[in-house]
């Protein structure tokens, strides 16, 4: 079974992406479809901007948290981007994050929980598909995307929601299915 690492796309104090990366997780793992899953917080990963001076397609890594990154990110099998719409756009931390690396991301099927006010995160995972998909990655059709305005209680806690829960198998459906039907493409690049 393939390896899911769920990513934590914001940084900033007072989130509530790590609420959302939490109950990902745990959904992810209710699941079942995966051998093991992951949840990478990048406030914790603390990957300050891109500062290796050779070409990540290059794979010649000087620092350590280069190093770290690339081994966390090419144990997985397959990802999940929880992020955030900021300005109609997804957040630097995760651009940052990508583009750290090359090789590692190929031929692995990535889904996105989207979140934000008026539009749930939408524009942002339309802009960075065209960021993952240059990379060699296949995102998944089904998403999660979550209306915060609608999704939390008083505190800033999540409210149950059955839909969402389907979503989130759903598209935990389509990754374990496409992490499979990628595995040979894996194989050869390795």
């Amino acid at each position: 079974m393939p390896r899911l690492n769920v990513i934590v796309a914001s940084t900033r104090p007072g989130r509530v992406g790590r609420r959302i990366g939490d109950w990902f997780t745990a959904a992810a793992v209710r699941h079942a479809g995966f051998d093991e899953v992951r949840l990478i917080d990048l406030a914790e990963v603390g990957l300050p901007f891109h500062d290796e001076p050779h070409h990540p397609a290059e794979g010649i890594y000087l620092r350590e948290h280069t190093r770290s990154w690339s081994a966390t990110t090419a144990a997985a099998d397959a990802f999940v981007l929880v992020m955030p719409e900021y300005n109609y756009g997804f957040s630097a931390p995760l651009k940052n994050a990508i583009d750290y690396l090359y090789h590692e991301w190929r031929h692995k099927p990535v889904g996105f929980v989207s979140y934000g006010m008026t539009s749930g995160g939408l524009r942002a995972v339309q802009m960075v598909k065209q960021v993952v998909t240059t990379l060699n990655m296949v995102p998944v059709n089904e998403a999660v995307t979550i209306f915060l305005q609608q999704a939390l209680d008083d505190a800033g806690e999540l409210l149950p929601d059955p839909g969402r829960d389907e979503a989130a198998d759903l598209m935990l459906d389509q990754i374990a299915r496409l992490a499979a039907a990628l595995a040979p493409l894996r194989a050869v690049a390795a």
